[in-house]
């Protein structure tokens, strides 16, 4: 076993270094000028642009964390959330992409609070510093999610404490997005794509031919109630939050309902996409927006076969390994212990790399985007305005640092749900600056004033409702986004109209976003 271990060992090292090696070749070209570091120039082709798109945006909950709610509960939840996802990302590609890519050219933004502030033409900053506040807090603990994968990858499969692994990952991260910036992330997120979905096809054409075909995988699932059903739930019988098993038979109670509100809960997720930094940045860093005809396409067919095989993943690993995983947190260990117990080492370290890849995809997009907000929107934007280059480089690079260290200190709970992180996250910037981002775009009348009230409101009520409202369970038991969305497009609607119109400039500017002038 020991050697099997240091087989997967060496394919993963052997991974990092070629990422590292991404970052090198890199280097030179992202330390430039900001814009280079921060977006590459605008220069991404549709492949690359799609495929970093998605994997920065489903990071290591792809494989860990969907797989891990399936094999707990079932599809249901695991399902809708994934059709919500679907739903977004399409609808996200269609009516947000190009029009964002020209806006935010006229514009002059490198980044996404700077297209906020100039879509308003503001003088005081107000805008741009709340955005960047929001987005500092949001992705630390969206980075926070990214290290608890690592530490859970790293710790089940070398046997190694939980907290020195995470720190490990954290620093390769860390290490990775200081060299190379936004194109390097991008590059290597391309092939980051490719490696998760090889990853996630091995896994389950293995394991579903080990379980005995789809067949066997369905029946087991029928087995057990509300495992397989889109309006039930599985409830795990569990003692201390540990399900119990009876000579070797994993115990359920009966199936619990999973009605309208949590359907329309869980598709809410898909409303997450118009305001997710990561992916949006993808937008204003293509070449030409005609290419994004080809990237909404790309991006589309990646994430219906990921979401798809992922959720079939929890359902292949509950067949085969009914009682390994026993807590909600050690579910999501289950594409692992898919990996090592079925492929030879070699392969299974090419597939743990898979892994690896999603959380290096994500974080690093994470890591480099909350860097370009303090150093560029708050650092250069309130503070000393006529920065240099060279010195907004070095203060990212300083924030790089301190960002991580918090997600440090947020991910040293070896028992937190992947799931759960990324879900507040996910809210917080789906209901901060996705009814911003559409009403921006394709509503005249919106003004600052408005601006300021969406995002303010939808930050905030992502908090109030996640930890005063949905607690008190029945109707309120509403995952997040969803009130806080429309809370957010109700108060930038209002706001608009009981304050002044935007100036004509900004409303002529609008129009000629939109003719393509």
């Amino acid at each position: 076993m020991m050697g099997d271990s240091m087989q997967i060992m060496v394919v993963m090292i052997a991974y990092m270094l070629v990422v590292i090696g991404i970052g090198v070749a890199f280097a030179r070209r992202a330390n430039q000028s900001s814009e280079d570091y921060f977006l590459g120039g605008r220069t991404l082709g549709p492949w690359v642009t799609a495929m970093s798109a998605e994997a920065s945006d489903m990071s290591g909950w792809l494989l860990m964390g969907l797989p891990g709610v399936a094999y707990w509960c079932g599809i249901s939840d695991a399902a809708w959330t994934a059709i919500g996802l679907a739903a977004g990302t399409y609808i996200n590609w269609l009516i947000t992409s190009k029009r964002l890519r020209r806006y935010s050219e006229k514009a002059n933004a490198i980044t996404l609070p700077e297209f906020f502030s100039n879509r308003f033409h503001e003088q005081g900053k107000v805008i741009m510093t709340i955005a960047a506040l929001f987005i500092l807090i949001f992705f630390t603990v969206y980075a926070a999610s990214c290290l608890v994968t690592c530490g859970k990858l790293f710790s089940t499969l070398f046997g190694f404490g939980y907290v020195p692994m995470m720190i490990v990952g954290a620093v390769f991260v860390l290490v990775y997005t200081i060299i190379g910036g936004f194109l390097a992330e991008s590059a290597s997120d391309f092939m980051q794509a490719v490696v998760m979905i090889v990853a996630l096809l091995v896994i389950v054409i293995t394991g579903t031919a080990a379980a005995g075909g789809l067949g066997a995988v369905v029946e087991n699932a029928r087995s057990i109630p509300g495992f397989l059903t889109f309006f039930g739930i599985a409830t795990p019988e569990t003692v201390d939050g540990v399900q119990q098993a009876v000579n070797g038979v994993p115990q359920f109670g009966e199936a619990g309902s999973y009605g309208f509100l949590n359907i329309i809960s869980t598709l809410a997720w898909g409303l997450g996409y118009f305001g997710m930094p990561q992916v949006l940045l993808r937008f204003m860093a293509i070449r030409h927006e005609k290419e994004l005809t080809a990237s909404r396409r790309i991006a589309t067919v990646w994430v219906l076969i990921s979401l798809c095989v992922a959720v079939f993943i929890g359902l292949v690993g509950r067949t085969l390994f009914p009682t390994a995983l026993t807590t909600a947190s050690d579910a999501e260990n289950v594409f692992i212990l898919l990996s090592t117990s079925l492929l030879p080492p070699i392969l299974a370290g090419l597939v743990m790399a898979g892994i690896l890849a999603a959380t290096i995809s994500s974080s690093d997009s994470y890591l480099l985007i909350a860097a370009s907000a303090f150093s560029k929107n708050i650092y250069q934007g309130l503070f000393h305005r006529k920065a240099t280059d060279r010195q907004v480089l070095t203060v990212s690079r300083l924030t790089l640092l301190a960002v991580t260290a918090v997600a440090i200190v947020i991910a040293l709970d070896e028992n937190s749900v992947i799931f759960t992180i990324v879900s507040f996250a996910w809210a917080g910037f789906g209901a901060t600056f996705g009814p911003l981002m559409l009403l921006s775009l394709f509503w005249k009348r919106i003004n600052r004033a408005g601006a300021i009230a969406g995002m303010v409101s939808g930050g905030v009520m992502v908090f109030v409702w996640n930890l005063l409202i949905r607690p008190l369970g029945g109707v309120w038991d509403i995952y997040e986004l969803l009130p806080a969305f429309l809370i957010s497009c109700l108060c930038i609607v209002v706001t608009s109209l009981v304050t002044a119109p935007p100036s004509q400039e900004i409303q002529r500017e609008f129009d000629e976003v939109r003719a393509g002038v």
